[in-house]
């Protein structure tokens, strides 16, 4: 598994892993049932404090995209499709706010960059 983390990003290192591992999943890199590396492992290869990457792990398996299964490992799970839409969908605004403050950015310009995503992804 290939993980590029910028520890002089405004995203903290944690959450570069989620978003990352997160990717990998939803677009098939990461299969159902393969299993991440160990924790320990990834700290060693990335140079990271052990708990930086067992918190990107916790809230993995938080978003319901990964399962730890104790000294066996954590394993990519089948995504469940969402149930509750609208609350989806605020967990991802918020996680969006939360991202384009600690990038400093204000509010028109992290719309606009939302805006031109939609757009470019809409075809």
């Amino acid at each position: 598994m290939i993980l590029d983390v910028d520890p002089q990003s405004a995203l903290p290192v944690y959450e570069q892993i989620r978003e990352q591992v997160t990717r990998m999943i939803v677009s098939g890199v990461l299969p159902v049932g393969a299993r991440l590396p160990a924790i320990r492992q990834l700290a060693g290869d990335l140079q990271l404090a052990k708990g930086t990457v067992a918190k990107a792990y916790a809230l993995l398996e938080r978003d319901g995209v990964v399962e730890s299964r104790g000294h066996r490992g954590t394993f990519v799970i089948e995504l469940a499709l969402p149930s509750d839409i609208d609350g989806s969908l605020a967990v991802a605004a918020e996680r969006f706010v939360n991202v384009a403050r600690q990038l400093g950015v204000d509010q028109e310009r992290a719309l606009a960059e939302l805006a031109a995503q939609w757009n470019r992804q809409s075809g």
